[in-house]
């Protein structure tokens, strides 16, 4: 059964290719979702897919170039809403 990830990234994640970097790091896993700037200067992230999948998209995020970016990670699971078709950036 897939699984939904939200992630809220807090730390200098805006204005850094933070988003573009999240996108280009989707496309190495079987995840559907988007990521997006929020207006408090965080960045969330919605991704669906296996669980194995999300956990190993996550930590490459996390263990990634833009690692020292990140100051925290808030994280929720649920199941998935299968609404997505692919994964992008939005606005």
């Amino acid at each position: 059964m897939d699984q939904r990830l939200k992630a809220i990234f807090d730390g200098m994640v805006q204005g850094v290719g933070f988003r573009f970097t999240v996108e280009r790091i989707s496309r190495q896993f079987a995840v559907k979702g988007y990521v997006r700037n929020l207006a408090n200067g965080k960045v969330e992230l919605v991704a669906e897919g296996a669980e194995g999948e999300l956990k190993n998209f996550l930590n490459a995020i996390r263990e990634g170039s833009m690692s020292d970016y990140i100051r925290d990670v808030q994280v929720e699971w649920s199941e998935s809403k299968s609404q997505f078709k692919q994964f992008e950036i939005t606005f």
